[in-house]
């Protein structure tokens, strides 16, 4: 049996390049989502019910991001989450693959959502083919589909070829996903990109799961993604859904984080579980999520300034990456503190 070698964000580094990048306001780091929608900021808020809303999807939609609305709730709870931000905003909605998701999907689309995500664990599936041909006969090309998540270029083809206008990337690398943990199976978050990148279908590549830095987003870009689904990066800020609480033992204010797939997620949303592949846990308030945003996008621009490129296409070309030791790791982290 033949074994592949493989890596995620930790495994490597990018090497500086020569740079004549003077100023980082110089750096455009957008991409195109399809050919009706594109972003200034290559950060997407991820479908969770503890991440986006619409106080998210407004934040998100001001800093140049997207937020997609999460599916677990009632139809008319989640399109008065699109009706209520403004007609112009960049917003998208989840839906799932089978029960009422054609019903969903045309209640959204008459809320005015023109971004559909398909919200699945596994999406290299055959229910995710009838689904993503069901919604184009639907809707035709007015609206945008992003579909996943997959981990292989295999499921990254097959999806663009279904319908998907932009694919998620990522099975099993979520800092609240056991996943991995549970089945088996998945592929280290970087390694999906770098494989799914050379792809040549024109669709978007959306890289999900295990990003926890600006600097692993900037690895993500160079591997070849056009933008970042996040969750843990965006948790405990105020725009999140749910209520602060004091923590007694350490008298911090923290929100509760939970993965879709924990069991007390599944039992909120469906009154019963399944597979738990996920876990509940919570985080410190952090305050407004525009500022989380600005410290993210002040580190992608250095980080394509460190390979002089000015834009995400350009930035792929220059890109090197280097595989670094596990002492490397600790030499570049904050060592003082250890």
């Amino acid at each position: 049996m033949y074994i592949k070698d493989t890596i995620t964000f930790e495994d490597v580094l990018l090497v500086p390049r020569f740079s004549s990048v003077e100023s980082r306001s110089e750096i455009n780091i957008g991409s195109k989502l399809s050919s009706k929608h594109s972003l200034q900021l290559p950060i997407i808020s991820s479908p969770m019910d503890t991440i986006s809303e619409s106080p998210m999807a407004y934040a998100m939609d001001l800093a140049g991001g997207m937020s997609i609305i999460h599916r677990y709730n009632t139809i008319d709870e989640q399109c008065k989450h699109i009706e209520c931000l403004p007609a112009d905003a960049m917003v998208g909605a989840a839906i799932g693959m089978t029960g009422d998701y054609i019903d969903r999907a045309c209640n959204l689309w008459d809320a005015g959502c023109r971004i559909l995500c398909i919200d699945v664990a596994h999406g290299h599936h055959t229910l995710m083919r009838h689904s993503l041909k069901t919604l184009r006969n639907t809707f035709g090309t007015e609206i945008t589909i992003i579909a996943g998540n997959v981990a292989t270029r295999e499921g990254f083809d097959a999806l663009a070829d279904w319908g998907a206008d932009a694919v998620r990337v990522g099975i099993g690398g979520g800092s609240i996903c056991s996943t991995r943990i549970k089945t088996g199976h998945g592929v280290p978050t970087l390694q999906s990109i770098i494989d799914c990148s050379r792809s040549d279908k024109e669709v978007a590549l959306i890289a999900d799961g295990g990003i926890r830095t600006s600097g692993d987003i900037v690895k993500a870009l160079a591997a070849g993604a056009d933008f970042v689904m996040v969750g843990s990066l965006l948790a405990g800020t105020d725009e999140t859904p749910g209520k602060a609480y004091l923590d007694v033992e350490t008298g911090s204010r923290r929100k509760v984080y939970r993965g879709m797939a924990s069991k007390e997620a599944q039992i909120d949303w469906r009154g019963h579980t399944s597979s738990v592949e996920g876990v509940t846990s919570s985080v410190p308030v952090r305050g407004p999520v525009a500022e989380v945003l600005k410290d993210l996008s002040r580190g992608i621009r250095s980080g394509f300034s460190y390979s002089g490129a000015t834009t995400v296409r350009e930035f792929q070309s220059k890109a090197r990456f280097i595989k670094q030791s596990m002492a490397s790791v600790t030499e570049g982290s904050t060592h003082i503190l250890i």
